[in-house]
């Protein structure tokens, strides 16, 4: 990877991945937004909107 042409699509992709970690880690509680049993692309959505 060369590296990102704008400063805000590479703050977009490095919060994903840190978001990413977190939820694996499960310092992220899903079961407080109520998508303990979500499917990916609905938590993504959720999340994104809460930040």
């Amino acid at each position: 990877m060369l590296g990102f042409k704008r400063f805000r699509s590479a703050v977009a992709t490095i919060s994903g991945i840190g978001l990413t970690h977190r939820i694996r880690k499960g310092q992220f509680d899903l079961a407080k937004l109520g998508l303990k049993d979500a499917v990916a692309p609905v938590v993504w959505n959720t999340v994104l909107r809460v930040q």
